[in-house]
C-alpha cells in the first residue's frame, strides 16, 4: 500500500511541475478581451505646400545708355557707383562737325525766310502766281526742318541720365572714338530691388500678385528672413525651360544692406491648405472604392467610418468629410480590424 501511494504522489507532482501557467490577457469588460491599439486624435493641421527657388537680386529698373551719334568722347563726368538724377549730364561727345552743319542750315533758313516774306508781298499785289508762292513756302519749310535736324544731332553730343539712380557700370573713357549706339553707361534704380524667379508651370497656378514671400539672403543674414511681395507674374513660360518668371519685390532691402547680385532663396506658398483636418496616412484604407478609418467610439469599440480623403503631405492625409476634430482613429492597419471590437488605447497622439 505504501508503495502504491508513493507512485501516485510522484505522478501528481510531475504533472504539477510540467504544466505551464495560462498567459495573461489584457483588461476586459465583462470578460471580453480588449485589443491594444495606437490611436490618433484628429486635429486641424497646416498641409500647405511650399517650393524653394533661388535667383540673384536685381534692380527693378536698369537702363543701358548708348551713344546716339558717332564721335570722340571729350569728357566723362561720372564713375561707377555715383548717384545721378534724371537729366544730369554724364558725358560729352565731339560734335563740332554737326555744329557747323547747324550754322549752315540756320543761314539757309534765314535766306528762305527772307525770300518767303518778299513773295508774300508780291502775292498780295498779284505780281506772282500761286505756284511760285507755294514753292517758296515749301522751301522755307525744308529749311526749318534742316535746322531742327542739325539741332538734334548737336544735342546728341551730350549724354544725359534718363532716371534717378546709380551708375552701376561705365564702359568708356575720355578720348575714345565710339560709334552710334555704342554702350556708354549702365544705370539702375537701386531704391527698388526685385528677385525674378523661375517657377514651374505646375506650381505657378497657386500664386497671385500681392502674395507674401519669405526670402533668405545669406550675404546679409543666415538667420533673419527677409520679406517680399509678388509684384507680377509673367504671362508666358520660357520656351526652353517651361518656367514662368515670377517677380518678387523686396521690402526695405536697402535698409538691411541687400545689393544687386546677392543670391536670394525664396519660399513660395504654391498650395495653401492651412487649418484642414488630417490623420496619419496609414490610418486610411480603401475597399470597394470607399476610403475609411477605424474610429474608437465612446464605448471603446471600433467604428468603421467612411471619409472623403484629400491630398497627402508627408505622413499626413487630409480629410475633407467624415471626421470631426477630437475624433480618435486607429493610427495604422485598419484593414486588419473589425468594427465592433473592443479596444484599449495604449498610445494616443495628437
Amino acid at each position: 500500500m505504501r508503495y502504491q501511494f508513493g507512485i501516485v504522489a510522484a505522478v501528481v507532482l510531475l504533472a504539477a511541475c510540467g504544466s505551464e501557467p495560462e498567459p495573461e490577457r489584457g483588461p476586459s469588460r465583462g470578460g471580453e478581451r480588449a485589443l491594444p491599439v495606437q490611436a490618433h486624435e484628429v486635429q486641424a493641421r497646416d498641409l500647405s505646400r511650399r517650393v524653394q527657388v533661388s535667383a540673384p537680386v536685381e534692380p527693378f529698373r536698369t537702363v543701358r545708355l548708348a551713344s546716339r551719334t558717332e564721335g570722340v568722347l571729350t569728357e566723362v563726368l561720372v564713375e561707377a557707383g555715383d548717384p545721378v538724377s534724371e537729366g544730369q549730364l554724364l558725358a560729352r561727345i565731339d560734335v563740332r562737325e554737326q555744329r557747323a552743319e547747324l550754322a549752315r542750315a540756320e543761314a539757309r533758313l534765314y535766306e528762305k525766310s527772307t525770300t518767303f516774306e518778299r513773295m508774300e508781298l508780291l502775292k498780295a499785289r498779284n505780281y506772282i502766281d500761286a505756284a511760285s508762292f507755294e514753292a517758296a513756302r515749301a522751301e522755307l519749310d525744308i529749311a526749318r526742318s534742316d535746322v531742327a535736324l542739325w539741332q538734334t544731332r548737336v544735342a546728341f553730343g551730350e549724354v544725359n541720365s534718363s532716371l534717378n539712380g546709380t551708375v552701376v557700370a561705365r564702359y568708356v573713357e575720355p578720348g575714345e572714338a565710339i560709334g552710334r549706339h555704342a554702350p556708354l553707361f549702365s544705370l539702375a534704380d537701386l531704391s527698388s530691388l526685385v528677385v525674378r524667379l523661375g517657377v514651374s508651370e505646375l506650381d505657378v497656378a497657386g500664386l497671385a500678385i500681392g502674395d507674401a514671400v519669405v526670402l533668405q539672403v545669406d550675404a546679409v543674414s543666415r538667420e533673419t528672413p527677409q520679406s517680399g511681395l509678388i509684384r507680377r507674374i509673367f504671362p508666358a513660360a520660357e520656351a526652353d525651360s517651361r518656367l514662368i518668371t515670377v517677380e518678387v519685390e523686396l521690402i526695405d532691402a536697402g535698409a538691411v544692406g541687400i545689393r544687386p547680385g546677392f543670391l536670394a532663396r525664396a519660399s513660395l506658398l504654391v498650395d495653401r491648405r492651412d487649418g484642414v483636418l488630417a490623420v496619419p496616412a496609414g490610418s486610411v484604407a480603401e475597399t470597394a472604392g470607399q476610403h475609411f478609418v477605424m474610429v474608437v467610439n465612446g464605448e471603446e469599440r471600433l467604428e468603421r467610418r467612411v471619409i472623403e480623403p484629400g491630398i497627402i503631405r508627408g505622413p499626413w492625409r487630409e480629410v475633407r468629410s467624415g471626421l470631426q476634430a477630437g475624433d480618435r482613429v486607429v493610427a495604422a492597419n485598419p484593414m486588419e480590424m473589425t468594427a465592433g471590437d473592443r479596444v484599449r488605447i495604449v498610445d494616443l497622439t495628437g
